[in-house]
């Protein structure tokens, strides 16, 4: 009757475990290039939660109470680190469920040498600080939080490590031939003069070495008088014939750079989910636009 015994117990314990293995880990994230690396790397195996409305910022918004409290019941709760998303400070979060993904290189955050105040979109008046948070434009420091990604939800699912590890070998050979196009791209002319319609690329030029300079100009508005002064005041000493944008830019905004000299691309952050498409269509798409620039 013992090797029976045996057999039922083990049948009772392989139950167990695929039921464990069922119920999905639950992931919440604080932009959607992390809500994307969870889902690529955690299949069928976890839910991810990504809550910023679409029309905002997710590194100036902040969740009402309801959506706070969904947050402490995650299992794991992503966070980009470098500053980002500021209302992580301001809430209590369980810290055995808070996963920093940019904390490995914090030594390479970026300073940045002005802060400036301004307002647009949902998410009203806020401030380009000091610390830049929009790592994951060097697609190195990505494939880093990728990994980071891939450790915390292994740790707290190690029955599904396996498929993690496959899937996360997939995302990051994605990430790595992104990276490497990139550092083609810009290794052609690193001194080539760049615009940057906003500050939110100081990653993206540091990583790749572009010679760089951002500007404060909105895609969907118009730039004042004084705006052009300013460009104007930067193109004497900054011989730029591109400027990159991180959405369409309005026709007007768009023709008074050509009286200048200066054509747009558009190099979207990503900080968002896309209307279109996902992060790896969408960086696709601005290595082909960055391309145009370097022409």
């Amino acid at each position: 009757m013992r090797p029976i015994h045996l057999l039922v117990m083990g049948l009772l314990l392989m139950l167990v475990t695929d039921a464990s293995a069922g119920d999905r880990l639950s992931v919440y994230t604080v932009n959607y290039p992390l809500a994307y690396f969870a889902e690529r790397i955690g299949g069928d195996q976890v839910e991810v939660v990504f809550t910023a409305p679409p029309d905002v910022d997710p590194a100036y918004w902040v969740p009402d109470q309801k959506t706070i409290t969904a947050y402490q019941q995650a299992d794991v709760i992503l966070l980009n680190g470098a500053n980002y998303a500021k209302w992580v400070g301001k809430v209590s979060l369980p810290r055995g469920k808070m996963v920093d993904t940019s904390r490995k290189f914090k030594d390479r955050y970026i300073y940045a040498t002005d802060v400036t105040t301004h307002s647009h979109g949902a998410e009203g008046a806020h401030a380009h600080e000091a610390l830049a948070f929009t790592t994951w434009l060097d697609l190195g420091l990505a494939k880093l939080q990728a990994i980071a990604t891939y450790k915390a939800m292994a740790r707290k699912r190690p029955v599904s490590e396996m498929q993690f590890k496959q899937n996360f070998k997939a995302l990051a050979e994605e990430l790595e031939n992104l990276h490497e196009g990139i550092k083609t791209i810009v290794a052609k002319d690193p001194d080539r003069p760049l615009l940057g319609s906003h500050p939110v690329y100081d990653y993206l030029s540091a990583g790749y070495g572009m010679n760089l300079i951002s500007v404060h100009w909105e895609p969907n508005e118009a730039p004042s008088f004084s705006q052009m002064n300013e460009l104007k005041q930067v193109l004497e000493g900054h011989k730029a014939a591109t400027m990159l944008w991180e959405g369409e830019p309005v026709p007007e905004s768009t023709e008074q750079l050509k009286s200048v000299g200066a054509a747009s691309i558009t190099f979207d952050p990503c900080g968002n989910r896309p209307e279109y498409g996902d992060f790896m269509t969408v960086m696709s798409r601005n290595v082909e636009q960055l391309k145009l620039a370097y022409q």
